[in-house]
Order: C-alpha cells, then structure tokens, then sequence
C-alpha cells in the first residue's frame, strides 16, 4: 500500500533522512520508533508532501508521491494527524470536523461520516458544540483523529498521538487507534512511547540519526534486549 525505498532528506546541509527504506501493507498498523531528532516526524512529513526528498522513492497506491501536492495526497486517501493536534482552537468540534471534509464533494456521504467520526468518538458528539480549544488535551487528541477520519482515507499517519497525555488517556488513545484500524484504515504510527506502539502494532521499524536500524515483527522488537534498554526502560 505505502512503499518508502531509499528516501533521502536534508535540511540545507544537514542530512535528515539517510536512505530510508520502508513498506505498510493494507490493514497493518505500523509503527516507527526512535528518539528525539531520530528523524520520524520527517519521515511523515515527506510522505504526506510538507517536506521534498533530495532524492528516493514513495508510492502510495501505485501512486508516485515525491512530486505530489500535499492536498492532492490527501484526495488519494492518505490523511495525517499532526504533532501536537493542531486542531482550530477557535471553532467548534462540529467546525473542526467539518475542515476535515474541505476537500470533499460527496454531500451525502460527509453526513454519513460525521455519524461514524460520533460513533467511533462519543464524546465528541457530546461536545459537538464545545469551542475546541476548551477541551481537555486527550478530547483534542480525539479531534484531530476524527478530523483526519472525515476526509475518508485509506491510511492515517499518526504523530506522537500521546504526547502530553496522562496515562489513562494514552491507553484511552491507543484503544481508538486500534479501534479505527479495525474499522479497516491502515495506521503508520510515529510514537516515542515506544512500549504502548510495540502493544498496538503489527511490525515496527527503530529509527536512529536518520537510518533505520532494526525492524521486525512488534512483538520480536518488543523482546529484543537492545530495544528494551534504549526504548523501553529495560
């Protein structure tokens, strides 16, 4: 569904991405793991069109997206939710939502998606008319998800979904994602909360300084000694 091969990315002269190769298959949840700087919110970046490759290869679909527009990615069905939410603070959830669907024309079925975004999301339905910047940050969190889910994608990729979250919350989080995998829309995961992705995900791939250096099925990873002492506390 996603293949990544060879991506190379610099800011001016520093080297981001050094010849990355990955693949998500249809129905997976992946996830890439690393450390501050290790270069993961690039990777995700570039694959939604935020940020152009020096050189590599990303198709999506059969798609080639290394020339590709942001928003035209998006009507290919490939929606991210950022670092940090970045939700419309000053707007309702309702109005939220309702940016997510901006690139649509299909009337009838935005109104069948908004009952599955609230079905999926209960509270946000009980706080569709709730100014978004006065929700808690796990109720944000859960915003950016369903917006992202309103423009009807294929996969989503996820951007430190836990990020400030308590606990509670992040299993709260972690429940959806599976939850919207589930619904049948594949899930690439960047997460520095390496123990919860490793539980959720199918394979994972540990990035370092720009290179991928382990990758494996999740739960291998999860038991690898190496991984357990840099990533896991242990």
């Amino acid at each position: 569904m996603l293949s990544v091969q060879n991506l190379e990315v610099y800011y001016g002269a520093i080297h981001a991405l050094k010849g990355i190769s990955f693949e998500v298959n249809e129905g997976e949840i992946v996830t890439l793991i690393g450390a501050n700087g290790a270069g993961k919110t690039t990777t995700l970046h570039t694959i939604s069109g935020l940020v152009k490759p020096r050189s590599g290869e990303i198709t999506f679909c059969g798609h080639d997206l290394r020339n590709t527009d942001a928003h035209r990615i998006i009507r290919l069905g490939l929606a991210q939710v950022p670092e940090g939410r970045r939700i419309f603070s000053q707007m309702t959830v309702q109005e939220n939502l309702e940016m997510g669907a901006f690139i649509r024309k299909d009337r009838d079925k935005i109104a069948r998606d908004f009952e599955r975004v609230y079905e999926r999301l209960p509270r946000l339905k009980e706080r569709r008319r709730q100014v978004a910047g006065t929700l808690s940050g796990g109720e944000q969190q859960m915003l950016a998800i369903g917006r992202a889910l309103m423009s009807n994608p294929k996969m989503l990729l996820l951007d430190e979904p836990s990020m400030g979250l308590s606990p509670l919350l992040v299993n709260e989080i972690f429940e959806t994602i599976q939850q919207v995998n589930r619904s049948g829309v594949t899930v690439l995961l960047v997460e520095q909360n390496a123990k919860k992705a490793l539980e959720v995900a199918g394979r994972a791939y540990v990035l370092e300084t720009g290179s991928i250096v382990m990758q494996g099925d999740a739960d291998t990873l999860a038991g690898n000694e190496q991984v357990r002492r840099a990533y896991l506390g242990g």
